[in-house]
């Protein structure tokens, strides 16, 4: 009884724990694209074509449509520029008196599929934004709380903060969820194409998130992506340091690999405790069994069939065995 018991115990707690770490997953992940790569420049780290090795290579916008058309497996691409991250220090803002210091980034509507915000206060950057040059903004929940009345539920949108000299008006507020992920609501988003502006960049872009299709595999799309860039850069192909990223497709899938095998694992060694447990009590029974013989035997005499003094030895068995198994489930 007690090892049906603990059979069962043991099953529902590694269950539970499987599908624990699974849920929290699943909250880690939420609101990301799955099959989405984070890609970006860096120094070259082989001589070739006549160029020195430790050459900085540059992301351009030009790249977008050479990547799409060129890999058909792609279903869009992002791109984004920064002031701190990348080990860059990040932009400061200021608004009635308070100033701080925050991560800005310029960004497209894309950006927010691949990482989806929840918002707050109003909307995210669109189309119109980027294609106008406008000097509007969406802020982190921090950001707000401190640019803004957070007790009071101030309305922050039209409204405006200073960022590097320019007002920029606040057109959303996002929020993080915690323990959510990636994301940082200590940072604002502009227009890639206000960013590029103000910072005079040109065409150079910090990083691509690119996102390929449903059933593209990942791996075969980031190594055609730096095949592509490779070629346009005059890297060496042997050269793995140009490019830098960060696949969160590869990731993904190794993640939802542990867990199916967590979940087998749990279903293997549940059963193999419950049918141990079931072998001791068959064992108990037979052992019953001749002991009772005596008084099966008298039974028998006063006209008991065979069915009947079976069944009643199956029917305790099954009784000892649900019991104990409702015992470990509770």
């Amino acid at each position: 009884m007690i090892g049906v018991g603990w059979g069962m115990f043991l099953y529902v707690s590694l269950l539970g724990a499987a599908k624990g770490m699974e849920n929290g997953f699943d909250k880690l992940f939420s609101g990301f694209a799955t099959n989405s790569i984070f890609l970006w420049a860096q120094n070259t780290s082989i001589p070739y074509d006549g160029f020195p090795k430790g050459r900085q290579v540059h992301l351009k916008l030009e790249d977008i449509e050479i990547l799409k058309r060129k890999i058909p497996e792609i279903d869009y691409i992002s791109p984004q520029n920064s002031r701190g991250n990348f080990g860059n220090a990040g932009e400061q803002m200021s608004r009635n008196g308070k100033s701080a210091t925050y991560t800005l980034n310029g960004d497209y509507p894309l950006g927010n599929k691949i990482s989806e915000k929840k918002l707050i206060f109003g909307r995210y950057l669109n189309d119109a934004d980027i294609s106008q040059n406008k000097n509007v903004v969406v802020i982190g929940e921090e950001v707000y709380k401190n640019f803004f009345d957070a007790k009071k539920n101030e309305n922050p949108l039209g409204k405006s903060i200073n960022i590097k000299g320019i007002f920029f008006n606040v057109i959303g507020v996002f929020r993080v969820k915690k323990g959510g992920g990636m994301e940082n609501d200590q940072t604002v988003f502009i227009p890639l194409s206000t960013f590029t502006k103000m910072y005079n960049n040109g065409d150079n872009v910090d990083f691509f998130a690119i996102v390929s299709k449903p059933n593209a595999d990942v791996n075969k799309v980031e190594e055609k992506v730096r095949q592509q860039l490779k070629s346009k850069n005059n890297v060496s192909p042997d050269d793995t340091n140009a490019f830098g990223t960060f696949n969160l497709g590869k990731e993904f899938k190794k993640l939802t690999g542990f867990l199916s095998g967590m979940q087998l694992l749990t279903i293997i060694v549940g059963t193999l405790t419950i049918l141990a447990g079931v072998i001791a009590i068959s064992n108990i029974l037979l052992i019953t069994v001749k002991e009772r013989t005596k008084e099966i035997g008298i039974r028998r005499a006063l006209g008991a069939k065979p069915s009947e003094v079976r069944n009643q030895i199956l029917l305790e068995s099954v009784v000892i065995t649900l019991s104990s198994g409702l015992l470990g489930f509770m």
